[in-house]
């Protein structure tokens, strides 16, 4: 995923980051985002997706530091200049990052759309990322989000660790912690294996719940 993020930073557009919940999409944003060169790009995170547009373009004024005034138009152009600004001033494309993607709802996605169009549509002025669930594809895939659709240029479902990548990661979290691999036997990895299904909270879960 990071290696993804790194590519689409470059493309911009419209980036789609899925998983199942537990698979670590939020932590790899935030250590994308810490390795981020700020003279190059400028990135921004929404994690309240499940508002009214209205909302949601009171959030983004707030981020982006611009007059909440004017009703939606105004908050829209106020938006639109100041995207553009950091690109074609401050050559600092605005990378946007909205977790939990999957409960944006189409009249949020259909203004995001429009947001995005500079130059009669001939400039990728900034990158949005859409960070969430699974499910979130196939909301994706309904004939109202074809454009939407259109503009994806990064689209990455994580399904889990392999069964290799299982003991790997649990041999790599007890050295890091001082441990030794002889701490878990195969009999108890095979468990872990077969019950997080490649699910990285799981894997580390403290609480009782694994083996």
């Amino acid at each position: 995923m990071m290696s993804r993020l790194e590519y689409f930073r470059t493309v911009r557009g419209i980036g789609v980051f899925t998983a199942r919940p537990g698979m670590g999409k939020t932590f790899a944003l935030r250590c994308f985002a810490k390795e981020l060169n700020l003279n190059q790009s400028r990135m921004e995170y929404i994690c309240l997706s499940t508002v009214s547009i209205g909302e949601f373009y009171s959030q983004l004024c707030g981020i982006l530091g611009v007059s909440h005034k004017g009703g939606k138009p105004g908050r829209f152009r106020s938006i639109q200049d100041q995207i553009y600004y950091l690109y074609k001033e401050k050559r600092q494309p605005l990378l946007l990052a909205v977790n939990e993607a999957q409960y944006l709802n189409t009249a949020t996605l259909n203004d995001i759309k429009m947001l995005m169009n500079y130059g009669y549509d001939s400039l990728n002025c900034f990158a949005l990322i859409l960070c969430g669930e699974s499910h979130l594809n196939s909301i994706l895939r309904k004939p109202v989000h074809e454009a939407r659709r259109q503009r994806i240029t990064v689209h990455y479902d994580f399904e889990g660790l392999s069964d290799k990548e299982v003991p790997d990661y649990i041999y790599h979290k007890l050295k890091t912690a001082g441990g030794a691999p002889t701490m878990i036997n195969a009999a108890a990895m095979s468990s872990i294996n077969s019950l997080s299904q490649g699910n990285l909270r799981m894997v580390s879960s403290s609480d009782g719940n694994t083996p």
